[in-house]
């Protein structure tokens, strides 16, 4: 644990736009993002789980715990020095080893996935409110064609932090938020399926969870 939380501060202060936090999500958070995944009434029916950003493994150490024998699970990671950590946590630990040979790690960034593939589940670790707002919303878009008809996303923000950076950060930043905020918000409006407010986690975070219609249709119809 030690190891891991050193790894996440040095990567936060090296590449903060893109590692966004100062610690590892906790162990809450991690279970009320994987809520989607464990609680779908076909556990009998294989899944496709793909989980975006897991940094150190902070979720998915919750994820391969959740998910049932006939899933598979695909992590996709841009920050080469995590992509070591995680093909470690692979060969070392027990529960990780149980699930290695159902699970890819791709070090690459998420908008790459060829348009035939699509995922039951998917669950982002990504800071969006670090991004520019044409990168969300062009991970968002990625996010709704890699969704299968009816699968869900999940992902986490900060509790009060995007309000706090808008009123009291500068003009241009405060504009970029805004259209995050835009873009992250529209989505949840339409197809939202619930928010889970995580107090133990630092700092206090939102699991949000986003279901696409069985229909198939565009978030953005």
């Amino acid at each position: 644990m030690l190891s891991e939380h050193l790894l996440f501060l040095r990567q936060f202060r090296e590449r903060f736009h893109t590692t966004g936090a100062i610690a590892p999500s906790s162990r809450w958070l991690a279970s009320a993002l994987a809520r989607q995944v464990r609680s779908r009434a076909d556990r009998e029916r294989p899944a496709e789980i793909l989980e975006v950003g897991p940094g150190t493994g902070a979720i998915t150490d919750t994820l391969v715990r959740e998910i049932a024998p006939h899933d598979r699970l695909t992590l996709v990671e841009l920050n080469d020095q995590f992509v070591e950590h995680l093909r470690g946590r692979f060969e070392r630990e027990p529960h990780w080893r149980a699930v290695a040979d159902r699970t890819r790690i791709l070090h690459q960034p998420v908008e790459e996935f060829p348009h035939e593939v699509h995922f039951d589940h998917i669950i982002s670790g990504l800071p969006l409110n670090n991004f520019s707002v044409e990168l969300v919303e062009r991970i968002l878009a990625t996010f709704e064609r890699l969704l299968a008809p009816g699968g869900t996303l999940s992902f986490f923000e900060y509790f009060a932090v995007r309000s706090l950076r808008r009123r009291v950060g500068p003009s241009d930043d405060c504009r970029r938020l805004t259209g995050v905020a835009r873009a992250v918000d529209g989505w949840y409006e339409r197809d939202g399926v619930g928010r889970d407010l995580v107090w133990l986690n630092l700092p206090p975070a939102w699991a949000v969870h986003i279901r696409k219609p069985p229909d198939g249709r565009s978030a953005g119809a």
